[in-house]
């Protein structure tokens, strides 16, 4: 007997074909077997589609305060909802007028003024890793390298990589505050040093007046810290070096009371000193913005009596000799440029304290160079 799957009352047409039948009761198998295929082959492959749409897609940071926007490409750019962009850092405030300025120089006289400390032991690594993020201030253990936190920080119209959760700064444009002109950043290796982040008290300057003192966690929040960090023309920054106040101020003069007053602000959170010549420097610069210093204690006057003075007998002894005139650089005189140097005054320019022509070896008007 032939087992008939339709049933046993249903009768063949004259020119029936059993296979057609099988292969109609087949066709649920096969394409069951076909979605298989494609899902394990999808769980298996590369996944190149969002390799793809992660370079091609970004999201535009506005700065504070505005709405953001999506930069326009062949794939739209999308923000997750999973990957939250990463919370903005704070700005250091403008020295915009006479009561900031006096406020710097307030604080300013709370910080020790000393000599400068050997260099000795000084090195990049003593800072611990550049750009970590394992640090506690402002900006720490957020997922980003400081670099691309203070990029974000400063720059405008930033365009950040997608996938980053907001972190990695593509390009934008710096409105840099040491040289006044506006500087198109773009990520890449011939392109990234346009713009640099300065760290405003230098690592090299710090290592000399107190640093040394700190614990190294204490030194890496030093070298992370947003306050003390600035993005920057890059050849300006080179220009700078490791110079203090006294030495080296940004081209722009409309931000130097900004730039110093961050410098006190710096160093006193950290506990590090300046020279007297950087205290001075720094003083002239606030007291060009408005800042005045305190007044020196009066010298107390003599109690009144009733009891007469008496007269001071007169000598027939001789004048002492007047004291020798002053060298060149005034009432400043530094035996030789290692005394200056030690001094932190080092190098010295025509006209400033403790200038003289002895010191200028190559007489171009810069001595203890």
């Amino acid at each position: 007997m032939t087992f008939d799957p339709i049933g046993p009352d249903w009768q063949r047409p004259a020119g029936y074909k059993k296979s057609a039948v099988v292969r109609r009761r087949r066709w649920p198998w096969i394409a069951g077997a076909g979605v298989a295929t494609v899902l394990v082959i999808g769980l298996i492959a590369p996944d190149d589609t969002k390799q793809v749409t992660d370079r091609a897609a970004a999201v535009v940071a506005a700065p504070s305060g505005a709405a953001t926007s999506s930069t326009t490409s062949s794939t739209p750019a999308t923000t997750s909802s999973v990957e939250p962009s990463l919370a903005p850092l704070s700005s250091a405030a403008p020295v915009a007028d006479s009561g900031a300025a006096q406020q710097a120089l307030t604080l300013l006289a709370t910080v020790a003024v000393k000599g400068r400390a050997p260099r000795t032991g000084y090195s990049r690594a003593q800072f611990g890793q550049a750009w970590s993020d394992d640090v506690t201030v402002d900006g720490g253990r957020n997922g980003c390298d400081t670099r691309n936190d203070i990029l974000r920080r400063d720059l405008t119209g930033a365009v950040l990589k997608a996938g980053t959760r907001g972190c990695v700064v593509l390009s934008g444009t710096l409105a840099d505050p040491y040289t006044g002109r506006d500087i198109a950043f773009t990520r890449g290796p011939g392109t990234s040093t346009a713009v640099q982040i300065d760290h405003v008290v230098a690592l090299d300057d710090a290592w000399q007046k107190g640093a040394q003192q700190l614990s190294p966690d204490r030194r890496r929040d030093f070298a992370n810290d947003p306050r003390n960090l600035q993005a920057t023309d890059g050849p300006t920054n080179q220009r700078k070096g490791s110079g203090d106040a006294a030495t080296w101020l940004p081209p722009n003069r409309a931000y130097r009371c900004t730039y110093v007053a961050r410098q006190v602000e710096v160093k006193a959170a950290y506990s590090l000193w300046v020279t007297a010549a950087e205290r001075d420097a720094i003083t002239r610069v606030l007291r060009s913005c408005g800042a005045t210093p305190p007044e020196s204690d009066p010298t107390p006057s003599a109690t009144r009596t009733q009891t007469p003075i008496p007269a001071v007998p007169r000598t027939t002894d001789a004048p002492p000799p007047p004291p020798p005139a002053p060298p060149d650089g005034g009432g400043v005189y530094y035996e030789n440029c290692t005394a200056a140097r030690a001094a932190g005054a080092a190098p010295i320019r025509v006209g400033e304290p403790g200038y003289r022509p002895k010191l200028d070896r190559n007489n171009d008007g810069v001595a203890c160079e």
